[in-house]
């Protein structure tokens, strides 16, 4: 009889496990850690990195090639049939966009990080289903997790077969399990001698899944005699015995995309498809995760510099009240923010990108720093935007050319960038774990201090080691260049945010060290706190990318120098406004009585305020739903866009 499937982990156990995944050390650099503990490493940053001229020239003439074929994609087929048709992915797959950082030697496109950024926001302009598939593929499925942790073997089997157009998806979370990697059911058990595993489980939200010709699967091996156990990696072909995709699911956007629900029966997996060591695989999700995450970003700011196009045709032709609605402070607000927030987003990107490519920098922080901004902002501008063009704003684009008007899709925008505040890492679960890099200095050095079950006596000897780090470090955080009226001058105009920046990087430094002092270990369930600093250190972040990257502009003599000088002027002076009520924040709000109202809410004190409606949902299944192992009883959904690349690969 099929038992359910549930694995109960403790607070302990979930924090354990997450802290175990981490990255521990810090062997390179990183501006944004720094930047939290109060230090504003400009040199890290400046002169703002580039592309060398060969990454250059390679990444133009893919664009070159790539661009044609984009233009002649009709996004409103995707639209309208709620997948993406087999001829587009055949063109993708001809050009090569399956291996786009796939090593030229494997078949690869070989592009640097910058380079895929371009493509996938070339891509995702045609429709961001597209650009889901190409990244969910390239960022987190095969190709990614192989380079990084893969052996030579695998690599020569596995990445000229994705770089043909073997389409893979990334298979993590379970029906029960989000977030919380701890309770994952799915096991992968050695069998034949540990000659090869068997898996079973069910996973959700499995994007690509349902045309996948490759996994990668994350599950837990049980320790025993020989195997050390844990969350493992696996490649996986989709088409195994024992694999069935039960559901294509549904969505408000991204409706090309396709993503479902995979049950594994006793699939059996060379040990060879192991990737890395068992109980790697959650710190290999993670690290894969550090790079992989600038594709949404990538993709939010394609979207804003779309929205700029739109925000600035449509208001300079929209006429009301006797001139055009851009020329209305009211609307032209809007333009300035949608503006200056779409220039700071693409520095921000190629900022990361760059050094991500150049790897001489640490870019965890920075990585997930934007992500975690650019998912925000580019919400908020597609909502602008709607607000823009009013009732046509809100009408769909097939409706719009249906009546002879141009199919501007600005709803559509709105659905679609919606999911990227909840993919790889909500915006609450990216600011925690933001926070938790950014607290790695602290943590180390306070030790048992914020160890909630910590005895006496280990505080006390941890008080005496963190006395040490906090007398050479918290007087540093008194005075700085930001203090200093004529720093930074070959910045011209910008100096004076960047000298905020500074002041601003210590500010925040000391709110934390406050915090620390007031909570002590009951900080990490102050997560609002938290999470303002995170948001205080995104809008710097960005700040300083906007800068140096104006800076950069005029120092090469760019035509665009002066207008990018404007456009990072207008943007920090934006940012100022936004990081002064977060500071504000920080100590004066509602965080204890929205704890306590919430607690009452979900105790059951206010339901009468719930009465007079009624909930069509009631009674149509569980909030979510028990799944059991054992062999599917459904018909197998598993469609690859294309035909098996195996031949490829000699097999």
């Amino acid at each position: 009889m099929a038992t359910a499937a549930k694995v109960d982990a403790t607070e302990e156990q979930a924090r354990a496990l997450v802290e175990e995944s981490r990255e521990t050390s810090w062997a390179k650099p990183s501006f944004a850690k720094e930047m939290f503990l109060g230090r504003f490493r400009l040199d890290l940053i400046h002169p703002y990195p580039k592309p060398g001229p060969e990454d250059a020239a390679r990444t133009e003439a893919y664009l070159a090639r790539l661009r044609p074929f984009c233009e002649s994609i009709d996004g409103r087929v995707i639209e309208a049939e709620g997948r993406i048709p087999d001829e587009y992915v055949k063109g993708l797959a001809e050009l090569g966009c399956f291996g786009l950082k796939i090593p030229e030697s494997y078949g690869g496109q070989g592009l640097s990080q910058f380079g895929y950024n371009r493509a996938l926001m070339l891509v995702g302009s045609a429709h961001p289903s597209l650009g889901v598939l190409l990244s969910a593929h390239q960022s987190i499925g095969v190709p990614e997790p192989l380079k990084l942790a893969g052996t030579a073997d695998q690599k020569a089997e596995f990445l000229p077969r994705c770089a043909a157009g073997a389409v893979s998806a990334f298979l993590l979370t379970e029906p029960d399990v989000g977030s919380d990697p701890a309770r994952m059911a799915s096991t992968a058990t050695p069998i034949e001698d540990g000659d090869a595993y068997q898996l079973n489980g069910v996973k959700l939200w499995t994007t690509n899944g349902v045309v996948a010709e490759l996994l990668v699967v994350m599950a837990r091996v049980p320790k025993s005699d020989g195997h050390r156990g844990g969350i493992s990696a696996f490649v996986v072909e989709a088409d195994s015995p024992g694999i069935t995709v039960e559901r294509r699911n549904a969505f408000m956007g991204l409706r090309g995309i396709e993503n479902g629900v995979t049950r594994m029966h006793n699939v059996r997996v060379p040990k060879g498809n192991l990737i890395g060591r068992e109980g790697d695989g959650l710190k290999i999700a993670l690290t894969t995760l550090n790079a992989g995450r600038l594709a949404i970003p990538a993709l939010c700011t394609a979207s804003s510099k779309w929205s700029l196009k739109i925000a600035r045709e449509w208001s300079a032709e929209r006429v009301q009240w006797g001139k055009p609605v851009g020329e209305h402070e009211a609307v032209g607000q809007k333009i300035a923010f949608i503006a200056a927030t779409t220039y700071a987003l693409e520095a921000a990107l190629d900022l990361s990108a760059a050094m991500c490519d150049e790897a001489r920098n640490d870019i965890r922080i920075e990585a997930a720093l934007a992500k975690l901004w650019a998912s925000e902002m580019s919400c908020t501008i597609a909502d602008e935007l709607v607000q823009i063009r009013g009732g046509r704003g809100y009408e769909t684009a097939a409706s719009l050319a249906a009546r002879g008007e141009r199919a501007v899709g600005a709803e559509q925008l709105v659905r679609d960038l919606r999911i990227n505040r909840i993919f790889e890492g909500s915006s609450e679960i990216m600011r925690l774990l933001i926070a938790r890099e950014m607290a790695d200095a602290h943590m180390s050095a306070a030790g048992a201090l914020v160890d909630r079950k910590a005895e006496f006596k280990d505080k006390a000897k941890a008080a005496v080691g963190a006395t040490g780090f906090y007398a050479k470090w918290f007087p540093q955080l008194a005075v700085g260049a930001g203090t200093v009226p004529a720093t930074y001058p070959e910045f011209g105009t910008l100096a004076r945010h960047l000298r905020f920046i500074e002041r601003s990087s210590r500010k925040q430094a000391r709110s934390l060290m406050y915090a620390m002092g007031r909570w002590q270990a009951g900080l990490e369930y102050r997560q609002n706190f938290l999470g303002r600093i995170v948001d205080i250190g995104a809008e710097l972040f960005a700040m300083s990318a906007a800068c140096v990257r104006a800076q950069s502009l005029r120092a090469e003599g760019a035509a665009a120098a002066e207008a990018a000088t404007e456009l990072a002027d207008v943007f920090c002076r934006q940012s100022r406004v936004r990081v002064r009520r977060l500071f504000d924040a920080l100590w004066d709000n509602t965080d204890d009585d929205d704890r306590t109202l919430a607690h009452g809410v979900l105790t059951g004190r206010y339901t009468w305020v719930e009465e007079g409606v009624f909930d069509p949902s009631e009674g149509t299944g569980p909030w979510i739903a028990e799944w059991q192992l054992g062999p599917s009883t459904e018909p197998n959904l598993l469609r690859p866009f294309l035909p098996s690349t195996r031949s490829h690969a000699g097999s």
